[in-house]
């Protein structure tokens, strides 16, 4: 191995220690993924705040896990095309290529990864027209408030309601939605 090392030139050991440490550190950071040490979770202040009005950034070329990918495919490339008996300048451009393709690839995936989120909202407006099963006892005439049940957006949700019917609709009867007020209360009637 001793005469391996000796045999090759400065710029081969430049790209043997590049890609070798990048890719130790490429293999650290996917293994650190998967047990999602990958971000810093030390943080503070109001959560709710700061991710309502974060629409993220589309398309993130230059991040850490890109450059160590860049370096990594970069140091690699380039010691196999210099081995393999290539020009330098065309071994550095083929390198070059090499990591920019990585980082792209990198944040390709990241990218469309994120467009598979689920934010977890029920956009309630698609329950109305639906019926609904009543959960708790729904008063007449708006004296009060009950609950009822039904799937919306594949969810099985339950929401407040409240009926202008004369009489109280009672557990286990159906009902269809008619409207949704403001404070996100269901008004209902008995089918």
């Amino acid at each position: 191995m001793e005469n391996f090392w000796i045999e090759l030139s400065t710029i081969e050991k430049i790209y043997a220690i590049i890609g070798l440490a990048f890719s130790f550190f490429f293999l650290l950071q996917m293994i650190l993924s998967l047990f999602g040490a990958d971000h810093d979770s030390d943080a503070s202040g109001d959560a709710d705040a700061a991710v309502d009005g974060d629409t993220g950034i589309p398309f993130q070329f230059f991040t850490i896990k890109n450059m160590v990918a860049f370096l990594a495919i970069m140091g690699l490339t380039g010691f196999v095309c210099l081995r393999g008996g290539m020009e330098q300048w065309l071994a550095v451009l083929i390198s070059l290529f090499a990591g920019l393709t990585m980082m792209a690839i990198m944040a390709a995936i990241f990218y469309f990864v994120s467009k598979l989120a689920d934010h977890g909202n029920v956009d309630s407006s698609k329950a109305i027209g639906k019926t609904a099963e009543v959960y708790l006892t729904i008063p007449p005439t708006r004296s009060g408030q009950g609950k009822i049940s039904l799937t919306v957006q594949g969810r099985f949700t339950e929401f407040q309601a409240v009926t202008n019917d004369e009489e109280a609709i009672l557990t286990g009867s159906q009902v269809k939605v008619l409207e949704i007020t403001d404070s996100q209360i269901f008004v209902v009637t008995k089918i």
